[in-house]
């Protein structure tokens, strides 16, 4: 990922690449201001992007001379943000690349490369951008153009003219139009959590939603995990029952059913106001219990001081959501696409349920119990199979092996 370069002994901090597929980035917040002193590596920005919220470093100590790009604008990567005049003997941060990575492309074979929220659109609709006359940077089709030209109502030329500044920020893939006044005591909603709800939309459009529910007994892992959460058990007995379930452990795209043979799990991880991301901890069928509860710890602790790469947002095959730890007890989640099902683990909870002992009938007991809920495709999945991924989910809870 290439932030920098220099250019007349002045180092210029640009939009880095985060991703092959990124093709630009919104600045969130600016940490230094124009004549503010920086440090090499200290953050000096945030951006936002199609895949996360990431942290700019300094690429070199001095003094900042100029900001170029303004928090809530969306440019291209590789567009200067701001210059750094560097410190007497400072050496620039040296880059890990050397230099922006191609970005997305149009799909139609030429033209400026159109963010991945277009693409998609134009996916989902059937449509030739080719036909869309763009109104963003470079003639670039912006979403707004493809809702647009959707609703057969493009603008005039000469009225885009007019609104050529506020166009810059209008193209972000999160906002639409420009923002109303804010009611009294209202907000903007943040670029994440535009994003999210873009997200979470498309996904319910997308997907035929359905949600299975089973009751599991948690009294074995509850003696088995000391001072760990329940989650790395339950993401253990989820990659166990995916093994015997395959079709679970799979990404519907289109038409194009995938089953995967590695488990690439998602686990998401809540960042309080501003957000949720889904890190994923790629082959995670190769980990016991003790090794997930360690890359969970280090994902979670890592996403929330937003040290997250773009590469580990993506390319899961089955997800887990554990509002339980908020004390939630039941819910219905949404897939997170293109995944064909996620799992909701909700709150332990001492309840007295009947049981059954061999030569003794049944009984009434206490025992920490939990609601395992799972959202599924159905254009991918049917409810007998979800039913018995998550009767085998309960068996391997229920069944969690205590020797040493």
């Amino acid at each position: 990922m290439s932030s920098s370069r220099t250019s007349g002994g002045v180092v210029e901090v640009t939009m880095p690449q985060m991703g092959v597929s990124i093709a630009e980035g919104t600045v969130v917040e600016w940490r230094k201001r124009p004549g503010d002193a920086v440090e090499a590596d200290e953050p000096l920005l945030e951006i936002s992007t199609d895949k996360a919220e990431s942290e700019v470093p300094a690429p070199a100590s001095g003094r900042l001379v100029e900001v170029m790009v303004e928090a809530g604008e969306t440019v291209d990567v590789g567009t200067v943000l701001a210059r750094i005049e560097p410190r007497a003997g400072a050496e620039p941060r040296r880059s890990e690349a050397s230099g922006p990575e191609p970005a997305a492309q149009r799909g139609d074979g030429g033209g400026p490369p159109v963010t991945p929220v277009v693409r998609r659109m134009a996916e989902q609709h059937d449509l030739d951008l080719s036909q869309i006359e763009g109104s963003g940077r470079r003639g670039r089709v912006t979403k707004k153009d493809v809702m647009a030209h959707l609703r057969g109502q493009e603008e005039p030329t000469e009225q885009r003219a007019e609104t050529a500044e506020p166009a810059l920020h209008m193209e972000s893939p999160y906002q639409e139009e420009a923002p109303e006044p804010a009611a009294p005591g209202g907000r903007e909603l943040s670029p994440m959590r535009k994003r999210i709800a873009e997200h979470m939309v498309r996904s319910l459009r997308t997907a035929a939603h359905c949600t299975t529910i089973v009751e599991a007994d948690m009294s074995r892992i509850e003696a088995a995990r000391g001072r760990r959460s329940y989650l790395p058990f339950v993401a253990r007995a989820t990659i166990a029952a995916l093994r015997e379930h395959p079709v679970l452990n799979a990404t519907l795209e289109g038409e194009l059913l995938t089953v995967h043979e590695q488990v690439h799990l998602g686990i998401a991880v809540s960042l309080g106001e501003n957000g949720l991301v889904v890190p994923v901890i790629r082959n995670a069928h190769e980990l016991s219990h003790e090794g997930l509860a360690a890359r969970i710890d280090d994902v979670a602790e890592r996403a929330r001081g937003k040290r997250l790469s773009p590469d580990e947002l993506s390319g899961g095959t089955f997800t887990i959501t554990n509002p339980g730890a908020f004390g939630a007890v039941l819910a219905t989640p949404i897939i997170n696409q293109p995944q064909v099902a996620i799992l909701d683990l909700e709150a332990v909870v001492k309840r007295p349920v009947v049981i059954s002992v061999p030569d003794a009938g049944d009984s009434i007991a206490i025992r920490p119990m939990v609601f395992l809920c799972m959202s599924w495709d159905h254009r991918a999945l049917d409810g007998a199979l979800a039913a018995r991924f998550l009767s085998t989910l309960k068996r391997r809870i229920e069944g969690w092996d205590l020797s040493p």
